[in-house]
């Protein structure tokens, strides 16, 4: 099968891009993130990653996927399985019938990953587009990697089926019909207004509100325990800088999304809000570096001076979205 492999920032967008492209409709990774309305903030202390709380920077799993779906008329299809063989059987059933397929699987379990990336994230997203006819392994199109990888068919089965928070289950997923060259000027303003909608939700761990809500449990870190609390605020630049794309990434991406929005539109004014917003994502950048000083003891460990940096995030976040708002 003809695939071409591209590199992308984030492993759902960069794998949408590349079905889509694959499907004959050439979208940018921006255009797939921001179409989908995934830009968010989430500060989730019920959820724990590694017995911390969640902190994501963008809508969970599987919504960038879902999210292109009506805007594209795109048709899916999703499958999980309760036994790893069906999973696997399924796979070279698709495969053999010239599908391109999308996978949920872990990083940790994925040999080719280098070791100082493995760490155990159920939500990393591959597509697999054939197997080596000599070795029988699966070729895998992975958006983290600037080339194909191939893994082993028992190393990609354990990845699918990883135990654990977002435990993928096999997950998999095709399209079943071919996505049609959306309106522009009906299908980017509604997404626009979706992702105002999501970050100026009124629940207080979603959205600007989210970001307010993380600077309070920041500030109330005890300085005199050190240890639990650099871990705390490690939990959050690994979450925000390692997992993902990060907070200042999503950002990035978004704003990309944005000049893109503007030229199709013809919408000077977004192409002014990406500027803005390019700025905030490199505040979110500021944040992490200043927090990884404070936990590599470069700096002193002074929780109130993050939570009043993440203060100022929220209060431009607020301002930006109030801007798009008007803009969408």
């Amino acid at each position: 099968m003809e695939f071409q492999h591209s590199q992308a920032s984030h492993c759902e967008s960069g794998v949408m891009s590349a079905m889509l492209r694959h499907q004959g409709l050439p979208i940018s990774e921006p255009m797939a993130f921001g179409l989908s309305s995934a830009l968010s903030f989430a500060y989730l202390p019920i959820v724990k990653i590694n017995g911390l709380p969640l902190v994501a920077y963008r809508m969970p799993p599987k919504f960038i996927i879902k999210g292109l779906q009506k805007p594209l008329g795109l048709k899916m299809r999703f499958e999980t399985f309760g036994k790893p063989e069906e999973g696997t059987r399924r796979l070279d059933e698709l495969l053999a019938a010239g599908h391109i397929v999308g996978m949920q699987t872990s990083v940790f379990w994925l040999p080719y990953m280098p070791e100082d990336l493995r760490f155990h994230f159920n939500a990393h997203n591959v597509l697999a587009y054939g197997r080596d006819a000599a070795s029988g392994d699966y070729l895998l199109s992975d958006p983290v990697f600037d080339t194909p990888m191939t893994c082993a068919p028992e190393a990609l089965q354990k990845a699918r089926f990883a135990k654990g928070a977002l435990a993928p289950k096999g997950l998999l997923y095709y399209a079943t019909g071919k996505p049609q060259t959306p309106d522009w000027s009906v299908v980017i303003p509604k997404a626009l207004k979706k992702t105002v909608r999501i970050m100026e939700t009124p629940l207080p761990i979603i959205g600007v509100r989210g970001i307010r809500s993380l600077a309070k449990a920041i500030e109330r870190l005890d300085a005199s325990a050190p240890a639990a609390s650099k871990m705390f605020i490690g939990q959050v630049v690994r979450m925000q800088e390692e997992i993902g794309t990060g907070g200042g990434g999503f950002r990035f991406i978004y704003a990309s999304f944005l000049q893109e929005a503007a030229e199709l539109l013809a919408r000077p004014r977004l192409n002014e809000l990406s500027e803005a917003l390019i700025e905030i994502g490199d505040e979110w950048r500021e944040f992490a570096l200043f927090a990884a000083r404070m936990i590599r003891d470069r700096e002193p460990l002074a929780p109130g001076k993050l939570a009043d940096q993440l203060r100022r995030i929220a209060e431009h976040e607020q301002a930006f979205f109030r801007d798009l708002k008007r803009a969408a």
